[in-house]
């Protein structure tokens, strides 16, 4: 493949747009319901750690700036959703959730500023250590980004839907131009393609794939056993009212029937005064 600089940073740039709009519906969503429930916070944690690895990766491997920066953003941005998730999922008060989040990005940033500067002296000599320190970091990222999803799938499993988390966010990460646009950055950069982050952009498609497929279809199926339920509750509690009308209205009736007819206690002392008189 031919080196082109420019196509390069184009497509990186488009990437790292896209890979940074990709969390706003999530975030939205959050904000709107209040509500994280569904979305395992699990999962959003191990995102911004594997994008504290894959930065070190990028920068190490003098990636090209943007592919460079989708890393920084996207762990800023699931550290906020991990910020939600403790706010409106686990109740956390807004000063501990505040205290988390800043917390939770300098230690990152720490390690990250940390690992570069103790691994880019040997890569760039061409140490052995070097190199295969900065792949087990890539390698370490790809890893994390993986299994991460096995939460949130266990999430989907015990519900029987997929709640809590965008659909909009998934799609947009899938056909995500982020990834076809990552791969195409790396395939004109120049040297050797990469392989690396190659893998770790396209192997999120599967699992994305995974969720929104679950999503099309235990969602319809939740929605229709919801609306059975409401249909049921509603045709027994009918029943129910019209049978405790018929016993009400046995119950008024019961009293009228069993007493003796109107006059028939006078007429009966009547009679009885009669009869002395006589």
């Amino acid at each position: 493949m031919p080196v082109n600089s420019i196509a390069e940073n184009v497509f990186g740039t488009s990437g790292t747009v896209c890979w940074t709009i990709q969390l706003v519906p999530q975030l939205w969503k959050s904000y709107r319901e209040k509500d994280t429930t569904g979305l395992s916070d699990w999962m959003i944690l191990a995102w911004s750690v594997a994008g504290a690895f894959l930065g070190t990766y990028s920068i190490v491997q003098n990636l090209n700036i943007p592919l460079i920066l989708q890393p920084q953003l996207f762990s800023v941005l699931t550290m906020a959703s991990w910020a939600q998730c403790q706010y409106y999922g686990r109740k956390r008060s807004l000063r501990v959730t505040l205290l988390l989040f800043f917390c939770g990005c300098a230690i990152l940033g720490g390690f990250e500023v940390g690992t570069i500067y103790a691994l880019r002296p040997s890569f760039n000599r061409g140490d052995r250590s070097g190199v295969e320190g900065t792949e087990f970091f890539g390698i370490i990222s790809t890893v994390l980004i993986t299994i991460s999803f096995i939460p949130q799938y266990y999430e989907i499993h015990k519900r029987k839907e997929v709640i809590g988390i965008s659909i909009w966010f998934m799609t947009v990460d899938l056909l995500g131009k982020c990834r076809v646009f990552s791969d195409l950055s790396l395939v004109f950069k120049s040297g050797v393609f990469d392989i690396v982050p190659a893998v770790t952009y396209s192997l999120v498609v599967v699992m994305d794939g995974a969720v929104i497929l679950a999503a099309c279809i235990l969602n319809p199926r939740a929605r229709r056993l919801r609306l059975q339920r409401q249909e049921s509750e509603v045709s027994e509690s009918g029943i129910n009212r019209t049978t405790t009308g018929m016993v009400q209205t046995e119950r008024a009736s019961a009293p009228i029937d069993s007493e003796s007819p109107p006059g028939t206690a006078t007429t009966s002392s009547r009679s009885s005064c009669l009869l002395e008189k006589v």
